[in-house]
């Protein structure tokens, strides 16, 4: 399967502003990539890339004062297979986790796992360890917590999320991450695109995705809490320890976001990638 996966970006600043960004599909992906992924900007601008302490692949601009269009297009190949399920995935001991993951057992900024812990094991303490535990972790989300843009904002942590019952994936993803670490269980934040392939498209228009994934059975697997289905055509573009690690923009300085556009939809083998960020024929909502 091919799917085609891109943005379309402009923003405004009132002066020249240092900015990072994490608008790279993950370094994981590359492979897949069916042609050098390089963002483009307009007008030109220099871009230093390196790679972070998670993995991820970023790049350092200064945005000059007044418009920068920041664009992708890109084609990637999939292999049209829904996230795995493994309900044999058992969960690993403390004593023996290998030492990397163990950052994905501790509190972070958008994930308390102090205040949640008690809470946590209250609901999911008596079910099973493994697969069926993060399941339960989902489908209490799943139901419990409202979706929507109107109910979410920058600074709202994964226990503003358990006491107001409502958020975006980004909130559905830092409760369930937050529920996972109280259990002993690694669990880290991820996002990229998510298009509608093999359900109903959403009637709001297309944004990045928040999921999560979790370390059992001696390998991380994906999970979502937002959808709690199996999704087919999920491409990664970041990972960390939860959306302060991997915000796709950062500025140190202020600019305004001018338009918006995300994509990500399956097309036919003869796809011709679009050269230019201002050319938008494919930019339509998924």
């Amino acid at each position: 399967m091919l799917i085609r996966i891109g943005y379309d970006l402009v923003i405004e600043a009132p002066a020249p502003v240092p900015m990072l960004l994490m608008l790279y599909t993950h370094p994981s992906r590359a492979g897949s990539l069916k042609q050098p992924e390089q963002i483009r900007f307009e007008p030109e601008i220099p871009v230093q890339e390196y790679i972070d302490s998670f993995g991820n692949r970023c790049g350092r601009i200064i945005a000059p004062e007044g418009q920068l269009r920041i664009g992708n297009d890109l084609v990637v190949e999939d292999s049209g297979q829904p996230d795995i399920v493994n309900w044999n995935a058992t969960e690993c001991p403390i004593s023996d986790l290998p030492s990397e993951t163990l950052q994905y057992l501790l509190a972070s900024r958008y994930c308390e796992v102090e205040k949640l812990s008690e809470i946590a094991w209250q609901l999911f303490g008596e079910v099973a360890p493994g697969w069926a535990r993060i399941q339960a972790v989902c489908d209490w989300i799943h139901r419990n917590i409202h979706y929507g843009y109107d109910h979410t904002h920058l600074g709202k942590t994964a226990y503003d999320v358990y006491t107001e019952k409502a958020g975006v994936c980004r909130d559905f993803a830092h409760l369930a991450v937050t529920f996972c670490r109280c259990l002993n269980i690694p669990a880290r934040y991820a996002a990229g695109y998510l298009g509608d392939i093999g359900v109903e498209p959403l009637p709001t228009p297309m944004d990045f995705h928040a999921w999560f994934e979790v370390f059992l059975g001696g390998q991380w697997y994906t999970f979502d809490a937002r959808h709690n289905m199996p999704r087919i055509g999920r491409v990664l573009m970041a990972r960390g320890r939860d959306a302060a690690d991997i915000a796709l923009m950062t500025s140190f300085g202020d600019y305004n976001l001018v338009q918006f556009k995300v994509w990500a939809e399956e097309v036919e083998s003869s796809v011709e990638v679009v050269a230019s960020p201002s050319q938008k024929s494919q930019n339509l909502a998924a």
